[in-house]
């Protein structure tokens, strides 16, 4: 698959007859919600696990030296939280440019975690499978630590990313193994000069 992604997103038709749509964000769409939305809840999806194994040649890194951002993998029972976004229609196109490096618009029921009573809502994720050019797939925790540590990109340094990420996980009171292992890697590393 192409690394930009953003033709093959604009294709989807399946929510062309909603006024609004369900987001669910797992990265840094979290922390970062720099798009128009009309209500922002705290939520989860089911039989997913996020993983800093995808290639960010875009935004936190370069095309010769790609940082590691989160995608998620298929892992049954487990449960990824995040923040879902009602948004409008008009808000995907630049949505589809922001996660045009190799994420695919992917349905998927959202369950919400402010509710009293459970209650979900079918929604979309960008979801970057192993098929797609930017893959770059498991590596040690040290290994991936340390290539977010060297990558810069133009939306900043790859460490904010994860260090940003934690963060919010952590405000929102939901443990992450993978993401707080990764970021003690991180921050056991010799600081980089500037």
């Amino acid at each position: 698959m192409t690394l930009d992604t953003t033709a093959i997103n604009q294709q989807m038709t399946h929510f062309d007859d909603h006024e609004a749509i369900w987001l669910f964000g797992y990265g840094s769409l979290i922390w970062k919600a720099d798009f128009s939305f009309l209500e922002r809840r705290p939520a989860h999806i089911i039989g997913w696990e996020r993983r800093f194994w995808q290639g960010s040649h875009d935004h936190r890194g370069t095309p010769q030296a790609p940082g590691r951002v989160a995608t998620l993998t298929e892992s049954p029972g487990a449960v990824c939280h995040g923040m879902a976004y009602r948004i409008a229609q008009d808000v995907l196109g630049p949505l589809d440019v922001r996660e045009k490096n190799g994420y695919l618009r992917v349905v998927t029921p959202l369950h919400f975690d402010d509710a009293d009573q459970p209650e979900s809502r079918e929604g979309l994720v960008y979801l970057a499978s192993e098929d797609n050019a930017a893959f770059l797939g498991p590596a040690p925790d040290t290994a991936i630590a340390r290539q977010i540590a060297e990558s810069h990109g133009p939306s900043g340094p790859n460490r904010d990313y994860l260090l940003n990420l934690a963060q919010a996980l952590r405000e929102m009171g939901h443990d992450d193994p993978h993401i707080f292992a990764l970021e003690r890697e991180l921050l056991a590393l010799p600081t980089q000069p500037a």
